[in-house]
């Protein structure tokens, strides 16, 4: 599901750290922590204080899995769509543009506060953490 050559990642929904598939834990370098953690059916986008990190769940079983990397160093601007004013199914949207060309976009379902997770970038991205 988390193929950024279609364009988007959909319905991502919040989960807690202690959802996060475990294995992401084992590429954090030191002082790096989790912000915002979130899922589809099987595949998850963590945000961190460092960098977005998206897991890719291949194949029947599942054992096969894909990790991906998209630091905040290389963002060179980014764009949030908050929800509208009494939809159905409120969503928010994230694009984020880098520095090489290459750009991700995330769809986000149910409760989700675009705004913090903008900030957290803005932070990140700006001071050069």
């Amino acid at each position: 599901m988390i193929n950024f050559a279609n364009g988007i990642v959909f319905d991502l929904r919040p989960i807690q750290e202690k959802d996060v598939n475990p294995d992401v834990f084992r590429l954090f370098i030191d002082g790096e922590s989790i912000l915002g953690a979130f899922k589809t059916v099987r595949d998850q986008v963590i945000f961190t204080n460092k960098r977005i990190i998206t897991i890719d769940v291949q194949g029947i079983t599942g054992k096969r899995k894909d990790f991906s990397t998209l630091p905040y160093s290389q963002i060179h601007y980014f764009s949030v769509q908050t929800p509208g004013f009494a939809e159905f199914v409120p969503d928010c949207e994230l694009q984020i543009f880098f520095t090489s060309g290459f750009s991700a976009r995330f769809e986000f379902k149910g409760s989700c506060n675009i705004l913090a997770i903008g900030k957290v970038i803005s932070e990140y991205a700006l001071n050069g953490v």
